[in-house]
């Protein structure tokens, strides 16, 4: 059991802190003056700083909106590589005897903007690096490549399709190490990376156990993760813990990428959600503090562990627009974290002082990203909207449009036949606006902010599905909390000529209306078999999915950006889709 009032009154110091609170903690003076180190401080007490922030994507230029009304009423403009930096440095000046280590809960990279995506996320590392980040859990983005493209990524090397895009400047890889603690290599040779990492400050360790959501091969090409495992996160906190606790650290936090959903300021956590209530619920109490992410939420909570104590769950939101700022109190004697008397705040990361080593790395990658990046491949007549910074749970203009160009694509006779496509909304990263983005005109689509639609790199093939499949995968919609995670409803877009209906107040795997289905009129025969084409990552069972993996007759097809360029190319003055869905 974790340190209690009882062990800070034989210290003298009972009842002078009050206990951290889901409004962001103390008054930021007061907490700074009564931390060891501070006016008042206590030498058989230390105090570590931990900056943590998840959720970066790549998203290194000052592009970003401000966070919602109801995260920020103040509308303060945050993000971008440069003033995270900034952020950084100023958090870390102000750590009591200069203690303070930086953290991170998870994709880093993967599903990021043009400049670091364009790279496959070189930029981002080359950016973090810079900032002094000391280790981060890995997250399901980290695994779009797959495995060997994270250990690239990890260590260093050129890419092994595009090169080096620096000759005299070789990739170096990541100076922070990447933790997955519950990534398990299937041929029993250990973890993929390293679980778990002790740091030395302040005359004590602090121990961190690192992990991504145990769903996450339903959120990225099967493929790619073949060789390796996704266990629970919870039972692998509460092993590697124990495995901690052995090399005589006391002091421990999980960096999870999981996490949930609050109705408060990014200072709150008004009602917080699974699944991360529940993980911290079942959490030993010998972890410390859990700082999540994955939901892009902000939140500063104080939630039981199972031993009824209060325990630090925290997150940044997402893309370095908030940081977290922890402070551990630790009995130097014993190692143990005073939980009393640590506190947790997030920061907004305002746009005042730009950091000159984040814009060289900027301007480095923008050199050579620009001429490619401006070059107009189609127009739009207006709006086209719907992306995974919405709800992931509708059908979308976007997702339906994109599912059109994979069937224009893929259906003609040599290139698979198909005659329905589908689309995964969350796949779809950005909308398409008739007003400029960057400095093209007003309709005009660049290969930019093409990219920045389907930065992922999946490849199209088309199979042989019946008219029951079709439906099973439309059912694979909706799947409950404890199967998906955070997000049970995951909608498809469709192609056009395609239709049905959604009825969510009938059971799951009674939800598409029966009869309902139909391609250009004429009623789906389950006992029929169709030609169904969409991206690799959904024929491999992605978001779980596994309707699509019954499909036979496998066509492989072009990357998913080529077929988009090639159909905004044929389709000029492209308008926003009609829905294909009734009721969902």
């Amino acid at each position: 059991m974790k340190s209690t009032t009882t062990r800070l009154a034989s210290l003298g110091l009972a009842g002078s802190l009050a206990v951290f609170t889901a409004l962001g903690g103390v008054p930021a003076q007061a907490a700074k003056d009564k931390r060891p180190g501070g006016k008042g401080g206590n030498p058989n007490l230390t105090s570590v700083q931990l900056l943590s922030f998840n959720d970066y994507h790549g998203h290194l230029e000052a592009t970003d909106p401000p966070l919602n009304a109801t995260l920020d009423p103040s509308q303060t403009p945050v993000g971008g590589a440069e003033y995270l930096s900034s952020k950084l440095t100023e958090l870390r000046g102000e750590a009591p005897g200069g203690n303070s280590l930086t953290v991170a809960a998870g994709d880093l990279i993967g599903g990021s903007p043009f400049l670091s995506g364009l790279f496959h996320d070189e930029p981002s590392v080359e950016s973090l690096n810079a900032m002094g980040l000391d280790v981060s859990s890995v997250g399901n983005h980290e695994f779009d490549e797959g495995t060997d493209e994270l250990l690239r990524m990890q260590n260093d090397g050129c890419h092994p399709t595009d090169g080096c895009y620096f000759p005299d400047q070789p990739y170096q890889g990541a100076d922070f190490q990447w933790l997955a603690a519950n990534v398990v290599k299937k041929d029993g040779s250990g973890t993929l990376l390293p679980g778990t990492s002790i740091k030395n400050i302040a005359g004590t360790k602090v121990g961190f156990i690192g992990m991504t959501l145990e769903a996450t091969p339903t959120l990225v090409s099967p493929a790619g993760v073949s060789s390796v495992e996704f266990r629970d996160e919870v039972q692998t906190a509460n092993q590697q813990a124990q495995v901690l606790k052995k090399q005589g650290v006391k002091a421990i936090v999980v960096l999870l990428h999981e996490g949930g959903y609050q109705t408060g300021t990014y200072q709150g956590c008004e009602g917080i959600s699974e699944p991360i209530t529940q993980i911290a619920a079942q959490m030993t109490p010998e972890v410390d503090q859990i700082v999540s992410g994955h939901t892009h939420q902000p939140y500063v909570c104080s939630l039981p562990d199972p031993e009824g104590n209060p325990r630090l769950v925290t997150s940044a939101a997402d893309y370095g627009r908030v940081v977290t700022e922890s402070t551990l109190v630790i009995n130097k004697r014993s190692g143990e974290v005073m939980r009393d008397r640590s506190t947790a705040t997030n920061h907004l990361v305002e746009r005042t002082t730009a950091d000159p080593k984040q814009t060289a790395i900027i301007n480095k990658w923008k050199s050579l990203s620009e001429v490619v990046g401006a070059r107009v491949i189609g127009t739009v007549a207006e709006d086209i909207l719907g992306d995974s910074s919405g709800d992931r749970g509708i059908e979308t203009p976007m997702a339906d449009m994109i599912a059109d160009s994979i069937l224009a694509a893929t259906d003609g006779a040599d290139e698979g036949g198909a005659q329905i496509s589908f689309m995964n909304v969350g796949g779809v990263r950005a909308s398409l606006r008739y007003a400029p983005k960057y400095t093209e005109g007003p309709g005009e689509v660049t290969y930019k902010e093409a990219y920045d639609v389907l930065p992922f790199g999946n490849r199209i093939v088309t199979v042989s599905m019946t008219g029951a499949q079709i439906e099973e995968a439309l059912e694979q919609q909706y799947q409950p909390v404890e199967a998906r995670g955070s997000r049970p409803m995951l909608a498809l877009g469709v192609s056009e000529g395609f239709t049905y209906d959604w009825d969510a107040s009938q059971p799951q795997g009674s939800r598409v209306v029966a009869g309902s289905m139909a391609l250009n009129g004429t009623p789906i025969d389950p006992n029929a078999t169709y030609r169904v084409s969409m991206y690799n990552f959904l024929a491999e069972g992605g978001d779980l999915f596994s309707a699509f993996t019954e499909g036979t007759d496998l066509t492989g097809g072009p990357e998913d950006l080529a077929a988009l360029e090639a159909y905004l190319g044929a389709n000029p003055g492209l308008t926003a889709p009609e829905s294909r869905v009734g009721g969902l």
